[in-house]
């Protein structure tokens, strides 16, 4: 009622409208009214619910799987992902949020099943194939459910089948950490920014938290450059094709759906990776063996230039975040640069200055720091709100 009311009112003291028509123009809206969507505090019990549910059953499996034949094993997970989904058919038209919870749950059950059954044809041969198959699972599910769930599973275990299949051929070879964090990075920024403005608000903070989390663990695997270890041997030329086509081209292409708002940092974040992992210098440091002798060792490690870089990179987010009027990837983007400070501080100056010096420092820092984070992301949403106003007061 509080939508329209203020605007009868006025129109009444206008003299557009009379008592009568305003009258019925308030019936009419009052038998409009529908009720209310799932709240969220509802839809965090469903979430948790459903995780409480899948853990609690990988725990009883778990817990008796010992104890079980190879049929009852296999006539256990076909049930569980039968029951799950059936539950959730039966629950459809009552309680949709719940029925979306269990087919949810007999997806991630869908997996269970996958890796018991794939033991039989030893799937254990190339195994990144059960992960295609449990997204194709999630695929389906969300074809024929149209579930933010289900579409959550298939936007996280396409790439994860991706990243599976080329870890399989670079695993042991030198620069595999670095593809796999170039990989993480590019896709983690299409999520980042493909979503911004989706009507899908579940999908999108799911998926804005895993790709937050994938994109700095994606920065901290290229750090490490391209370290070896015994007789390891470099990435042969068909491996870093293909590892560049996952990176490079398929987010390219998959970006295109909403080019405004993803292509741009898609692309940077592929050259910010393709830079990165190169930003290393290696030093010889002497462990003391005694009054006269040491014994010299090789160490590498990030650069001036690769810190610099990251803290870009962390502006960059900051800036495309105004610019798209996304408060989350701003606050990201903060707490982004305020890592990459942290980061070059405990890595090349802490050391440097003493325990208790470093800890002053860090308590400055700590102090200084936060207080000018704080007041310049404040200005950048206060910005973003006027701009906000003066485009709606354009409309």
């Amino acid at each position: 009622m509080s939508d329209f009311e203020a605007m009868l009112k006025r129109w009444q003291t206008a003299g557009a409208l009379n008592a009568e028509a305003a009258a019925r123009i308030r019936t009419w809206e009052e038998q409009q009214l529908k009720p209310s969507g799932l709240r969220w505090q509802g839809m965090v019990a469903l979430i948790l619910g459903a995780m409480l549910l899948a853990c609690g059953v990988v725990l009883f499996v778990s817990a008796h799987w010992d104890g079980i034949g190879p049929f009852w094993r296999y006539l256990l997970v076909i049930g569980m992902v039968t029951l799950f989904h059936l539950a959730g058919a039966c629950t459809r038209k009552t309680f949709r949020g719940v029925s979306t919870a269990l087919h949810a749950v007999g997806t991630v059950s869908a997996g269970a099943a996958i890796a018991l059954v794939g033991q039989i044809f030893n799937v254990e041969a190339h195994w990144p194939i059960a992960v295609l198959l449990w997204a194709i699972a999630a695929m389906t599910g969300w074809f024929l459910l149209r579930d933010e769930a289900q579409q959550i599973l298939t936007f996280l275990l396409l790439p994860a089948w991706m990243l599976a299949e080329f870890s399989f051929y670079a695993q042991g070879h030198i620069g595999a950490e670095a593809y796999t964090g170039r990989f993480l990075l590019a896709w983690a920024v299409l999520y980042l920014t493909v979503f911004l403005g989706s009507k899908h608000i579940v999908a999108r903070a799911v998926l804005f938290g895993f790709a937050a989390i994938a994109a700095a663990y994606g920065v901290t695997l290229m750090l490490d450059g391209w370290r070896s270890w015994g007789d390891q041997t470099s990435l042969s030329l068909t491996a870093r094709l293909c590892g560049w086509l996952l990176i490079a081209l398929v987010p390219l292409m998959a970006s295109v759906v909403r080019p405004l708002k993803s292509s741009v940092p898609v692309a940077v974040a592929i050259l910010f990776s393709l830079a990165l992992p190169w930003c290393y210098r290696t030093w010889t440091s002497t462990i003391p063996m005694g009054p006269n002798s040491g014994h010299p060792y090789t160490q590498s490690g990030p650069n001036l230039l690769a810190h610099a870089m990251v803290a870009a990179f962390a502006v960059f987010i900051i800036w495309w975040g105004v610019r798209q009027a996304s408060r989350a990837l701003v606050n990201l983007g903060i707490v982004y640069f305020g890592l990459a400070v942290g980061w070059f501080y405990f890595s090349d100056i802490f050391d440097q200055v003493g325990r208790s010096l470093g800890l002053i420092g860090l308590g400055i820092l700590f102090l200084a720091g936060g207080w000018v984070l704080e007041k310049t992301r404040r200005k950048l949403l206060a910005r973003m709100g006027q701009k906000d106003v003066v485009l709606e007061e354009a409309e």
